[in-house]
């Protein structure tokens, strides 16, 4: 497949135009190849001199990230910059990278995946950032304990940020906005829920949340976003013969 065509099939599922007003990241194509057939895509979290050159090293004719190069804003191509894009020239490797979209979306997103590992029922929108709810909230079948709930998001066993048991033992209601959305905990005590999981901590919301008696887990920004590179990796192998590979290249952040 072209990259042209690679970029048709991943807009035929994920809502990119829909968020080009409230995403800082450029979604969709960021850097092209020079036309040729891709064989292979590799899939990481971030765009970064590690993840071009493993790409490189594995053979990729793409890279499909979640947070990419290009952020809204001109960008001077030197130093660090130059020195990324020159990996992927001189190895003819596309960058595809897609942002909130991926956080998003009801089936392969961040959120929807954690909410799957989770178990949680009745799941509704949650977490409104620029006029879009990006994340999920749902109840559990049964009670769960914050420990159990850590076990059920952790990526390879690695451990969360934080974990803030500041409410109920026996936890029934949960919300999930994945990465760094700290500030969402305040619409989480708002809407009376017992637990919020995000990427990252803040100081500004402890107290409130201890007040609000609920419970965090600040699972790491990149931990929690592991999840929907991964499963558009497992979607395009299901779906085109190319051969798809996961990078990972864990920050502990």
């Amino acid at each position: 497949m072209t990259s042209k065509q690679l970029d048709a099939y991943f807009r035929s599922f994920l809502d990119i135009e829909g968020f080009s007003r409230c995403d800082d990241s450029v979604n969709g194509l960021q850097v092209d190849n020079n036309g040729s057939d891709i064989k292979k895509v590799a899939f990481a979290v971030d765009a970064s001199l590690e993840s071009f050159t493993l790409a490189a090293q594995r053979g990729a004719g793409m890279l499909f990230v979640h947070h990419g190069l290009l952020w809204g804003k001109p960008t001077a191509l030197t130093g660090i910059m130059r020195t990324r894009l020159q990996v992927l020239f001189e190895n003819n490797i596309a960058l595809y990278a897609v942002h909130l979209p991926l956080d998003q979306h009801p089936e392969v997103g961040n959120n929807a995946v954690l909410a799957d590992l989770l178990g949680l029922e009745q799941r509704e929108p949650f977490g409104l950032y620029h006029d879009q709810k990006i994340g999920y909230k749902g109840i559990f079948k049964e009670p769960v304990s914050i420990e159990e709930a850590v076990k059920r998001i952790s990526f390879m066993d690695r451990p969360p940020i934080g974990v803030f048991p500041f409410g109920k033992k026996e936890i029934r209601s949960c919300a999930v906005v994945s990465g760094g959305a700290p500030m969402e905990a305040f619409q989480a005590v708002d809407e009376g829920l017992d637990l919020y999981i995000t990427g990252e901590s803040s100081h500004s919301v402890y107290h409130y949340a201890i007040e609000g008696k609920l419970n965090m887990i600040a699972g790491g920004h990149y931990s929690t976003e592991v999840w929907g590179v991964r499963r558009v990796m497992e979607k395009l192998a299901n779906e085109t013969s190319l051969e798809v590979e996961f990078l990972d290249i864990p920050t502990g952040l």
